[in-house]
């Protein structure tokens, strides 16, 4: 573009402006805005299939991790009018924004706004009331040993197996793992939410001193908190191939089951995320080919409990 200058750039054919690109956004790591901004120019091709269609919070820190950031779910007014923004229904019976982003140039025009962490609801905003994704998040207290992580992420691998979910696994970026798997958007997020919760329940129950469903903190002690609260209407998780703004700058990575036993939470990071991508394909890409009813799943959920006295 004519006249473009040093501090812009242009993904499919707009025109992008980073200010301050050498604004250190994670001062332990060294990492800059510019930084930021490859890291989502690098993941774009992988990242965008999660992000398309589905509403997003974004974790902003215009100062950098050291100083507070805020969650934004909605347009602001400087926003380009090449941003998608999508009026939804509220279970209020009003209306709310929400911001989508389908493709490059909207992933770096956010990211060039310090917008670290991308959040998505498990449903498309073509079908707001209707997830396609059960997410159970193994959420640990700190000093929680990853081989205990990676049996807790097994064991959920397992009860989705058995009910006939497909189980995914990503890396946080953070302290845990999630086990998602993909729904056919054929019930409601009342159904689903519920469904997820007896999930965790079941396996709380298995092992009552090493996990949890218990909301308050306070009563968790040090067990591993099985949350399922993403599966709520309106809530979300963690992108895959988000950064996490948190030193280190993990970055929230779906991974091959037989990756597990040497994986980490945090793992993966903004300085090794490309070369990850340059010798694998991402392991969740066939994922909506293999989504299943809730209702199935519930019905065998439901034979199991009755199995082992929980009803």
């Amino acid at each position: 573009m004519a006249g473009l200058r040093p501090d812009q750039i242009v993904v499919d054919g707009r025109s992008v402006k980073v200010s301050n690109p050498d604004k250190v956004l994670y001062p332990e790591d060294g990492v800059t805005k510019a930084d930021v901004v490859a890291h989502y120019r690098a993941v774009a091709e992988v990242m965008l299939p999660h992000l398309a269609g589905r509403p997003l919070t974004l974790l902003r820190h215009p100062e950098g991790i050291g100083e507070p950031g805020f969650f934004q779910k909605h347009a602001m007014d400087y926003f380009p009018d090449w941003i998608r923004i999508v009026r939804l229904p509220k279970s209020d019976g009003n209306t709310t924004e929400a911001i989508v982003c389908d493709d490059e140039a909207s992933l770096v025009y956010l990211a060039a706004h310090a917008a670290l962490e991308f959040h998505i609801r498990p449903c498309t905003v073509d079908d707001i009331d209707h997830p396609d994704r059960l997410v159970v998040d193994i959420d640990p207290p700190e000093g929680v040993p990853v081989a205990t992580l990676r049996r807790i992420a097994r064991l959920t691998r397992a009860v989705y197996a058995a009910i006939g979910l497909n189980p995914y696994l990503q890396a946080t970026g953070g302290r845990g793992f999630h086990v998602v798997a993909p729904l056919d958007r054929t019930e409601d997020f009342s159904f689903v939410r519920s469904l997820a919760g007896d999930i965790a329940g079941l396996m709380a129950a298995s092992e009552p001193d090493l996990l949890t469903v218990q909301q308050r903190i306070a009563k968790r002690g040090d067990r591993i908190f099985l949350d399922v609260n993403r599966n709520g209407r309106g809530q979300t998780f963690a992108a895959p191939y988000s950064l996490r703004a948190r030193p280190g700058a993990g970055v929230a990575v779906p991974l091959e089951w037989s990756e597990l036993g040497r994986a980490t939470p945090a793992g993966h990071t903004i300085g090794r995320i490309r070369r990850r991508l340059a010798r694998k394909a991402d392991p969740w890409a066939d994922m909506d080919d293999r989504a299943t009813p809730a209702a199935e799943a519930r019905e065998r959920l439901d034979e199991v409990r009755t199995q082992v006295g929980m009803y």
